[in-house]
C-alpha cells in the first residue's frame, strides 16, 4: 500500500472546496445566532457509556471504538452529536430549567458509510431547542432548516413530514415486542404493505392492528393524506394528537407544498414524535433531517421536550457548483518589500496579497489583480492575460 492512501471512504478536503464550506459553516453558525441559537463544542471523543444511549442500537453500530490508554475504559468516536448536545443540556446546562437553543459544527466519523458513495467523515451542523413541548418549537426548526439550506444556495427545498407517533402507538397497542417494531420499521421503509401484512399476521395480531400497520405503507402523499389517516386508522389518542401536529405544521407552511408519508420511518432510535426533512430536485436522498426526541436526555440524568435538525454540510457542499477562486491580488517578488505597508492596507480591507515567487507558472490561485507602482503610487490593476 502506498503510504499517501487513505482509508476507503475517508478522503482529503482541497481548497477550493474547503474554502466554500468554511465559508458556508461561517454564514450557517451567523444565521442560527442571529435566532438565539448558541454554539457548543462537544469533543469528538468520549467513554462509549456516555457517548452511546440505551435507545440508539444503530449509532453504536456506527460508532468506532479505541481503549484509553490511561483509564483503560472504552472511548467512542462520535457518529452523532445531537446526543452529545443532550448530554450538555441534560447535565452542563442543568441550572436553566428554561429553554436552551443550542448549535454545533464538526466531525463525525462512522465505522461504516452510510451509502456506497458517502463519506465515513461527515461534517455534521445542526441546531437543536431543548426545553418547550408545543409545536410551535417544532415549526421554528422547520422554518431555520429550510433557511439553512437556501442560505447554501439549494433553491426551492422541498419539506416532508411524518411522525413516529403514529407507528408507536400502534406498535404499543399491537403489544409488538422491540425485534418485531423493528422488522416492520424495515418494511415499510421498502412501503412493502404485503409484507407488513404477513408478518403481522405470522404474530397472531389482531386483525385491527394487522390492517392498520398494512396501511401506513400507503398513506403518503399531499396534506389530503392527513384527513384519509383520521379515517382509516384506529382512533387512538395518540394517533389523533400526531395527526393533529401533522395539521399545525402544514398550516404553518401553507404557502409552500408539503409532503406526507407516514411510513417514513428513516430516523434514529431516539426520535418520538413529528419527523421532518428537506429534499431537493435531482439530489437523490434528503438535504437535510430533523424531528422531536423527547426521551434523550433521560440517559443523562434530565429528560427534557427537545426538537433540532441536523445534516452533512461536505455531503451538500459537495453536490453544489464550485465556489470562484479568491481573486486576489499579485505583488512581484521584486516590490514586495517596498510595497510592504500598501499590502497590509489591502488585508486589513480584506483582500488576499500574495507574494509571486514563481511568476512563470500557472497560478493555482486565480488572482485577477496585481499591485504595482504606477504615476508615483501603488494600484491595483487587472492581471494582464
Amino acid at each position: 500500500m502506498q503510504s499517501w492512501q487513505l482509508p476507503e471512504h475517508i478522503a482529503d478536503i482541497l481548497p477550493s472546496t474547503a474554502r466554500q464550506l468554511e465559508s458556508a459553516k461561517e454564514q450557517l453558525l451567523a444565521l442560527f445566532r442571529v435566532h438565539g441559537y448558541e454554539l457548543v463544542s462537544p469533543p469528538l471523543l468520549e467513554y462509549s457509556d456516555s457517548l452511546l444511549t440505551r435507545i440508539d442500537e444503530g449509532l453504536s453500530l456506527k460508532t468506532i471504538r479505541v481503549v484509553d490508554q490511561i483509564s483503560g475504559r472504552q472511548l467512542g468516536l462520535r457518529a452523532d452529536i445531537t446526543p452529545q448536545v443532550a448530554r450538555i443540556d441534560a447535565h452542563l446546562l442543568s441550572a436553566n430549567n428554561g429553554v436552551n437553543r443550542l448549535c454545533y459544527a464538526g466531525t463525525v466519523l462512522h465505522a461504516r458509510p452510510d451509502g456506497f458513495l458517502s463519506t465515513r467523515e461527515p461534517l455534521q451542523i445542526g441546531a437543536e431547542l431543548y426545553g418547550y413541548a408545543g409545536i410551535e418549537a417544532d415549526i421554528e426548526l422547520i422554518d431555520l432548516m429550510l433557511k439553512s439550506l437556501r442560505l447554501v444556495n439549494v433553491t426551492e427545498p422541498q419539506l416532508a413530514l411524518g411522525h413516529i407517533g403514529i407507528f408507536r402507538a400502534l406498535a404499543e397497542a399491537a403489544q409488538l415486542s422491540e425485534a418485531d417494531a423493528h422488522i416492520l420499521l424495515g418494511m415499510m421503509q421498502n412501503k412493502d404493505a404485503e409484507a407488513v401484512r404477513h408478518h403481522g399476521q405470522s404474530l397472531q395480531l389482531a386483525t385491527q392492528w394487522v390492517n392498520a400497520l398494512a396501511l401506513l405503507p400507503t398513506l403518503y402523499g399531499n396534506q389530503e393524506v392527513i384527513e384519509r389517516a383520521r379515517s382509516a386508522l384506529p382512533p387512538l389518542p395518540a394517533i389523533q394528537a400526531a395527526l393533529n401536529e401533522l395539521q399545525t405544521v402544514c398550516a404553518a407552511f401553507a404557502n409552500r407544498p408539503v409532503h406526507i408519508d407516514l411510513s417514513e420511518l428513516r430516523v434514529d432510535s431516539y426520535h418520538s414524535g413529528l419527523l421532518f426533512a428537506a429534499y431537493g430536485a435531482d439530489w437523490p436522498d434528503a438535504l437535510a433531517r430533523g424531528g422531536r426526541y423527547n426521551d434523550l436526555g433521560k440517559h443523562f440524568g434530565r429528560a427534557r421536550p427537545a426538537t433540532g435538525f441536523s445534516f452533512d454540510l461536505r455531503d451538500l457542499i459537495g453536490h453544489l457548483p464550485q465556489s470562484a477562486g479568491w481573486h486576489g491580488i499579485k505583488v512581484a517578488l521584486g516590490d514586495a518589500g517596498a510595497a510592504a505597508a500598501e499590502i497590509e492596507r489591502l488585508r486589513a480591507a480584506g483582500e488576499c496579497v500574495m507574494v509571486d515567487y514563481t511568476p512563470h507558472t500557472r497560478d493555482p490561485h486565480s488572482c485577477n489583480r496585481q499591485l504595482v507602482w504606477q504615476n508615483q503610487q501603488w494600484c491595483v490593476i487587472p492581471l494582464a492575460d
